[in-house]
């Protein structure tokens, strides 16, 4: 029994540290750091003369849709014309993307007429790319005006390679539970993102709106399933920082359902598995140590020995209540099974078209750990392929 007692303890830390604790602790280290150090000034965007040139390259497979709202938004984009250029990568588009593209004269459009994935995409776009920095982003997400000098005022700093903006999610009609659900995932994620780069260096830039410095971008295997992550740790990996900051910002809405929206979890779980195996010899304390602390800490734990912790406890937990261990794991595996009740009421709510935040907070946890055991066998299926699963958006 005392194994078991001991098992059942280093899986609740597991789980308690990698949803609850890591965020209490950077909190922490991060308003002790601020009481000897003073918190970050907040800087003035740089002006006209200052700004480096910038490219925003746009990766696209079949967009014909959203190509003339994402011009618009892009043409309102607070940035000199003489040192802004716009790039559209449209890997395999078979649709009329190319051809709404041509209405407009000072596009460059990258066309490989093979559909080969993301990551392709991107060298290829990367081959053509002519100025000092290159911002990506996706074809269906609507950033703010002031977005590229925020990224511009940020590589003034020689200690920063990457620059990762901030992900807003949003439903087009209230009560759209799978939108509503990403949302509050991704609010969370962001002050763990704005925590993580004030202490040292955010883990990981996601491909919605980030920026780098081409001299620094090592090449990232064609069959990457999360270009956007590999190519930002990379960065990491040879000394670099990624800066965060919210005040550049993509906005796009959720995911149509839950159905679309594990389309994404399962894609994501499957990368993060793949990059953990990329990325192995970051977990070496010895080399950069406080990166292995935020890397293990925030990704790897979520991608990996979480989600199995998560099934592992709940067996142990009634191995313990039938061996008559004592109450203390009979009110836990009360509470467990609770949860995962509520979960399932979530679950059964959303299905009917019903509404519960409280509920449905309960699935969404559930759904995405459940999405890391789909990722594992998605990633045996697609692992060779880096080609896009789109998720239709609400």
């Amino acid at each position: 029994m005392l194994t078991l007692k001991i098992l059942f303890w280093a899986m609740l830390l597991i789980v308690f540290y990698t949803y609850l604790g890591y965020g209490i602790l950077l909190y922490l280290i991060i308003r002790l750091k601020r009481f000897f150090k003073g918190k970050p000034l907040k800087t003035v965007l740089p002006s006209d003369e200052e700004l480096p040139t910038m490219t925003l390259m746009i990766c696209a497979y079949n967009e014909e849709e959203v190509v003339a709202e994402k011009m618009a938004n892009t043409l309102a984009l607070n940035y000199p014309r003489d040192k802004f250029r716009i790039m559209w990568v449209t890997d395999g588009s078979n649709d009329r993307t190319n051809e709404l593209l041509k209405a407009y004269p000072k596009v460059d459009i990258v066309f490989s007429p093979e559909r080969r994935g993301k990551t392709a995409a991107l060298k290829h776009g990367l081959r053509e790319l002519k100025t000092r920095y290159v911002a990506f982003t996706d074809a269906n997400t609507m950033i703010n005006p002031d977005a590229l000098r925020e990224i511009a005022r940020l590589f003034m700093d020689p200690t920063v390679g990457c620059v990762s903006g901030e992900k807003r999610v949003a439903a087009r009609k209230e009560g759209e539970m799978a939108a509503e659900g990403e949302g509050l995932y991704w609010r969370y994620e962001s002050t763990l993102k704005k925590w993580d780069s004030e202490l040292y260096s955010a883990m990981g830039a996601a491909g919605e709106l980030y920026a780098v410095d081409p001299t620094l971008v090592r090449e990232v295997p064609d069959e990457a399933l999360l270009d956007d992550f590999m190519m930002s740790m990379y960065i990491v990996q040879a000394g670099r920082r990624i800066a965060y900051t919210p005040d550049a910002y993509a906005l796009e809405y959720g995911s149509a359902n839950i159905f679309e929206e594990s389309k994404r979890k399962r894609r994501i779980a499957a990368g993060g598995l793949q990059s953990i195996w990329w990325l192995r010899s970051m977990l070496n304390p010895l080399h950069q140590p406080l990166v292995a602390f935020q890397y293990i800490s925030h990704r790897v734990l979520r991608w990996s020995i979480t989600p199995v912790a998560l099934v592992i406890l709940l067996i142990i937990n009634i191995l313990l209540v039938a061996l008559h261990a004592g109450t203390f794991y009979t009110v836990m595996l009360v509470l467990q099974l609770l949860f995962y009740l509520m979960a399932l009421a979530g679950w059964w709510l959303d299905r009917k078209g019903h509404k519960n935040k409280l509920l449905y907070t309960a699935y969404y946890f559930v759904f995405m750990n459940i999405n890391v055991f789909r990722g594992m066998s998605y990633l045996r299926t697609h692992g060779k392929s880096g080609a896009w699963e789109k998720a239709r958006r609400s």
